[in-house]
């Protein structure tokens, strides 16, 4: 039976197994920590779930159009969805489809170590993997001065950057680089090429997502140093915490 009546990141009570047998995640980050931990146990995740690269699960398609009669089928244990990547309207289908969704609330790198604890031990019933307990290590520790002022664009036609309360501009501040546009009213906004491009940023980090800049797309927009970087390494908070810990943009 399960436990009732848990909450989540949102404070949704949510009927939680004792220990999860069946699970399936609808957010790529999330799927690569369960991957990593209890892989038997991963029934399913979403088309853009791509690490780890073997992973051998049912797909039911994307984070915003998750196919919600192939997840009730599956009949998992536990769903796994996060506020910014998956829509309400699906958590709610799901839920009343008799489907038990945890939802994760995520913006900086300390909410991402407690969300992903309180999922193992609390939503899963599995304890704190040891990879995590590692991330935790790695990342206890003070935030160092600014070393340069960077602007982070996740899309082009039209350009698109990180903007304030995002987990990728917390991370980014705890390595030492600052988020010129942190402080803007929208968390991705749009803006006009010359805004990013500007003597006041040091450096354009161009990610591989979820635009896929490129050596030929991207760099020759910018007249200002641009760097290619991995946005696994920016924007994902599982396993991927421990290698983003040493992250160096140079």
């Amino acid at each position: 039976m399960p436990r009732p009546d848990v909450p989540d990141d949102l404070g949704r009570k949510v009927p939680v197994p004792h220990e999860a047998a069946k699970v399936l995640s609808l957010v790529p980050s999330l799927t690569e920590a369960l991957a990593a931990t209890r892989p038997e146990a991963l029934v399913g995740a979403t088309d853009w779930c791509t690490h780890p690269a073997d992973l051998d699960v049912t797909r039911v398609r994307g984070t915003k159009n998750p196919d919600v009669r192939r997840i009730v089928d599956l009949a998992p244990d536990l769903v796994v969805a996060n506020q910014e990547e998956n829509r309400e309207l699906d958590v709610r289908r799901l839920t009343d489809a008799g489907v038990a969704v945890w939802v994760t609330r995520i913006e900086t790198v300390p909410e991402a170590l407690t969300s992903m604890s309180r999922l193992f031990e609390v939503a899963l019933g599995w304890g704190v993997p040891p990879w995590l307990a590692e991330a935790r290590a790695a990342w206890d520790r003070p935030v160092p001065p600014v070393r340069a002022r960077v602007a982070v664009p996740v899309w082009r036609d039209p350009w698109m950057v990180v903007g304030r309360s995002t987990f990728t501009g917390d991370l980014l501040r705890r390595l030492g680089y600052d988020n010129v546009f942190g402080a803007h009213e929208e968390r991705y906004p749009k803006v006009a090429l010359e805004e990013v491009d500007r003597d006041d940023v040091d450096l354009v980090l161009l990610p591989d997502e979820p635009y896929v800049f490129t050596e030929d797309d991207g760099p020759e927009a910018f007249t200002r140093p641009t760097r290619l970087v991995s946005g696994r390494l920016l924007t994902w908070y599982g396993p991927s915490l421990l290698e983003a810990a040493s992250f160096d943009a140079g």
